[in-house]
């Protein structure tokens, strides 16, 4: 089994910790980690550099217990975690629900700040905006861009509005001016083509845990790449609702086999607090 290249190890290792040690009060083996990962495809060297990055990037925390070494979560990665398990099993790839509002964020920031400006737009395309003109953002519903803009600095430079479209607005044509369709829908489709398969095919048990960590980081690549436009307002042949249903066909038949993998693959213990 290989990963897609466009699965980074650290997507991987996220999803393996949100898996296995989020919610635990625990932290896995180094070398269960490697184990798990050469089943997917990834090799020592970059499972280690992987660990040793995302601790220097506070996103683990080390924990040696006699000759080995664990890792367990931060409080910053947990955070980034419990988003992604809202994203994947509450809130869904199919906005049904949408009342009408929009919230439109306008920023003005001086011509020399391009690295502010790039991480502005890099992290309102996270959260669902799109460009409606160059300083105004939009997108669906209702959404808090407080923390976002606070932890940029930024709360002088930006402002935020909800409204409503006027009823002569084509908001359909809006939508596919402001995000790029055709791009997250070729990610549905050919998410289904690889992944419909194992709707029916019977599991590898060796393989089950290593398939499930595969399924789950490609399908929250993409759910998090998805401002979640009203689905009325989408193409009638949008794939997003077979897509989500493949997904979890797939995870539950993966699930009672890749549980009993971790059970005999991983070694856990339980997190010790930080010394005062």
């Amino acid at each position: 089994m290989t990963t897609e290249e466009s699965l980074r190890p650290q997507s991987l290792m996220l999803t393996f910790l949100g898996e296995q040690v989020l919610g635990r009060d625990v932290c896995v083996y180094s070398g269960s980690v490697i184990d798990v990962f050469a089943r997917a495809g990834v090799g020592e060297q970059a499972t280690r550099s992987t660990l040793t990055r995302m601790v220097h990037r506070g996103l683990l925390r080390r924990q040696r217990e006699g000759r080995r070494m664990y890792f367990g979560l931060t409080q910053h990665s947990a955070e980034v975690l419990l988003d992604g398990e809202r994203r994947m099993w509450q809130t869904g790839a199919v906005n049904r629900h949408w009342d009408g509002t929009w919230t439109l964020l306008g920023f003005s920031l001086p011509e020399s700040w391009q690295r502010q400006r790039h991480d502005l737009r890099a992290k309102l395309a996270w959260s669902g905006f799109g460009p409606l003109f160059g300083g105004l953002w939009i997108a669906p519903g209702e959404v808090d861009v407080s923390a976002l803009v606070a932890e940029l600095g930024l709360a002088s430079h930006v402002k935020v509005f909800r409204a409503n479209a006027d009823a002569g607005t084509d908001i359909g044509a809006m939508i596919e001016e402001t995000w790029e369709l055709p791009e997250l829908a070729d990610r549905y489709t050919a998410f289904l083509r690889r992944w419909e398969p194992w709707d029916t095919a019977a599991p590898d048990p060796d393989d089950a845990l290593a398939r499930r960590l595969l399924l789950q980081t490609e399908w929250l690549r993409i759910i998090r790449s998805d401002p979640r436009l009203p689905v009325g307002h989408l193409p009638d042949d949008w794939p997003a609702e077979q897509a989500e249903k493949t997904f979890r066909g797939v995870h539950e038949r993966l699930t009672p086999l890749a549980d009993a993998s971790a059970r005999r693959l991983l070694d856990l213990v339980a997190v010790r607090p930080d010394p005062a």
